[in-house]
């Protein structure tokens, strides 16, 4: 039997990207640079008295010094978590008059030298400063020549470094999931603290590192506004200046020791701080429901599909929306509402409204007897899913769904039941421990709507809740979902770019274009009649706009339609052609039909057991035909082949702009 060939590794060390070797007149300077750092370390290193190392770092004056350090870099790091952590989200989420230069002095001491640093202290905090006196006089307080004078001192130098690092990270955080945790109860206190807070930790802790080592070195600041008294203001950087004059061996050996401290905290950091990438082996999961899993339970007849906490009152909605959308909308406890329009059409924006999100459109809203038009988010009883779900990735998929359980003050034991059941319910149960990395498109989705269920909301919102689903799972969450929604004592707006969501879920179909509501009816309604070209299309029909004339249509495209029902001459109309009403020919048709145009086949897909053909033309807009596949075989269809299309003028529809 013969041993499968395998390819050689290359040594290590060999191995190249290519284009990656640098060019001479770069690597040279490059590599000057290096050495231009590396020796003033390489110089510590080589003139310290190492076996004079252990004496010299035990000394009472240093020992004295290194704990009056801690004390004074701990304070520090403190007083800058302080006042810092709200700085920093200041910047990263509120938009103010001034916000640039707030930013500016927030990196002054960055770039400022120590001693002016010290002496602006003096000039604000100092026994004559600005606000020396009166902290002497109400409170006793005198900072310089104090310890903590010290810590201010640290603090004005170091804290730069945690607002910076922790505004980046804020920065860079999607607010999606804030506004998910406010949707489902959250004051924002506990929106910080349980959601904000551990999702920017590791920004935290870099920037709390930093902050902490920059105020173990401070200098100049220190001696200028606090002074250099032993035991009281002499950190140990103020102590390697003394030794520096009367003992320069025990300065090294001190100077080492702080360098080894910076050096630790800095490879701590592992490029946190600098915009290095770490490199982390993560898991790889599939985007799509293909694990494997059960699908989701079917609810039996004597199984009632709403969740057993559901809230035994009904909430009517009444909405009047302002903005960008300008609109009203009523409906009864129970109704779903599908909301379809092309992209930009106002949906999401629709929805952020309704949550009192976005300064974009505003809503006046009422659930049953309740206006809640002022109350924050969070007190509103609206559940939002967005999107990409906004899973919280520092939870697992239970704690995520009892989220909103715990923020409404369920007991922990019991909101876990509920999310439990309502995971097992959607068909990831099996999944509860996991976080969301671990888990496909598909089942982080399920897990989000799950999460929004059974917070018990009076207003249920969906933002396309199961586009990641594939077609398998999407069929079997969508009958869990209409189950629930059919004994749902709300109201649910749901949007869809799936005609058969809309028509499968839905006891209404709101149709937006622009912010407006161009069509608000029945689905079959809007399926016999649809008033939008976008929502005719997504039906699967041709839709052409133009204006009536006396026998049929002037298309707005250019072009002429001819209808068996025409319509007022000069109302503006939308002509809907079924695809399998229009017929492909390879000569130019004679006879009946009324509508003749010659074209030229650009895109052939497969629609079920039969084939979507697209058909452009100079004479018309473009029109979807669909055939049989033994037709296409027998016209020869491809890309590019010229062809004559046809429509009778009774397979014309006209409906009214």
């Amino acid at each position: 039997m013969r041993r499968p060939r395998t390819l050689a590794r290359p040594p290590a060390g060999r191995f190249r990207v290519p284009g990656s070797r640098a060019p001479v007149a770069l690597a040279v300077p490059a590599l000057v640079a290096i050495a231009f750092l590396l020796m003033p370390l390489a110089g510590i290193l080589a003139r310290t008295t190492w076996s004079d190392l252990g004496t010299h770092l035990t000394g009472p004056d240093v020992l004295e010094a290194l704990r009056l350090s801690l004390l004074v870099s701990f304070c520090a790091l403190g007083l800058a978590l302080l006042l810092g952590v709200p700085l920093a989200w200041l910047l990263a989420r509120v938009s103010f008059r001034g916000k640039a230069l707030v930013r500016s002095l927030v990196l002054l001491p960055m770039v400022l030298p120590p001693t002016v640093g010290g002496v602006a202290l003096l000039m604000g905090f100092g026994r004559r400063g600005l606000l020396g006196p009166w902290l002497e006089d109400t409170f006793g307080i005198v900072l310089p020549f104090h310890t903590s004078g010290a810590v201010v001192a640290a603090t004005f130098v170091a804290m730069p470094f945690l607002v910076i690092s922790l505004e980046g990270t804020l920065a860079g955080l999607r607010t999606s999931y804030e506004e998910t945790a406010a949707s489902l109860g959250a004051s924002p206190v506990r929106v910080f603290r349980t959601v904000t807070l551990p999702m920017v930790a590791p920004g935290l802790a870099a920037g709390a590192a930093l902050t902490w080592a920059r105020a173990l070195g401070e200098f100049g600041a220190t001696i200028t506004f606090a002074g250099n008294l032993p035991g009281t203001t002499q950190t140990l950087p103020l102590q390697v200046y003394l030794l520096l004059q009367g003992s320069p061996e025990a300065a090294t050996a001190v100077s080492l020791l702080l360098l080894v401290i910076a050096m630790g905290v800095l490879v701590a950091l592992r490029g946190r701080w600098t915009g290095a990438t770490t490199v982390r082996t993560a898991r790889t999961v599939p985007t799509t429901d293909d694990t494997g899993l059960a699908a989701p339970p079917v609810p039996r007849a004597e199984e009632p599909a709403t969740t057993p906490a559901a809230p035994p009152e009904n909430w009517p909605l009444h909405a009047e929306v302002t903005g960008f959308n300008e609109l009203t909308l009523d409906a009864e406890p129970g109704t779903t509402l599908a909301v379809v329009g092309p992209n930009g059409a106002g949906k999401t924006t629709l929805l952020r409204a309704l949550l009192g999100l976005t300064p974009r459109a505003r809503a006046t809203l009422r659930l049953g007897g309740t206006d809640v038009t002022t109350l924050p988010p969070h007190r509103r009883g609206v559940a939002w899913v967005p999107q990409d779900g906004a899973l919280f990735p520092h939870l697992t998929a239970l704690s995520n769904t009892a989220y909103g359980l715990r923020a409404h003050g369920i007991p922990r034991a019991e909101a876990r039941r509920t999310a439990q059941r309502w995971l097992d319910r959607l068909g990831v149960g099996p999944l509860a421990h996991r976080k969301p990395a671990q888990l496909s498109g598909g089942q982080a989705q399920r897990v989000a709507l799950a999460r929004a269920l059974a917070a018990r909301p009076r207003l249920l919102l969906l933002d396309e809740p199961l586009a990641a689903l594939d077609q398998t799972t999407r069929a079997h969450v969508r009958h869990t979902l209409r189950g629930h929604l059919a004994g749902f004592g709300g109201v649910c707006l749901l949007v869809t770019h799936d005609p058969v969501e809309a028509v499968s879920l839905a006891d209404r179909v709101l149709v937006l274009e622009d912010g407006r509501a161009l069509q608000d009816a029945p689905p079959a309604e809007v399926t016999r009649h649809p008033r939008s070209p976008w929502v005719a299309r997504m039906l699967g029909r041709n839709a052409w706009p133009g204006t009536a004339t006396g026998d049929g249509l002037a298309l707005t495209d250019g072009g002429r339609l001819v209808a068996a029902d025409p319509l007022p001459d000069g109302a503006r109309a939308l002509a809907i052609i079924a695809p399998e009403a229009v017929s492909l020919h390879l000569d130019k048709p004679t006879g009946s039909p009324r509508n003749v145009w010659p074209g030229t086949v650009r895109e052939i897909t497969s629609a079920g057991s039969r084939l979507r053909v697209l058909v452009t033309s100079h004479e018309a807009p473009d029109l979807v035909a669909e055939i049989t596949p033994s037709a296409a075989l027998e016209l020869g269809l491809a890309d590019g082949v010229s062809v004559w299309t046809s429509v009778k003028a009774t397979e014309v529809s006209l409906v009214t702009l």
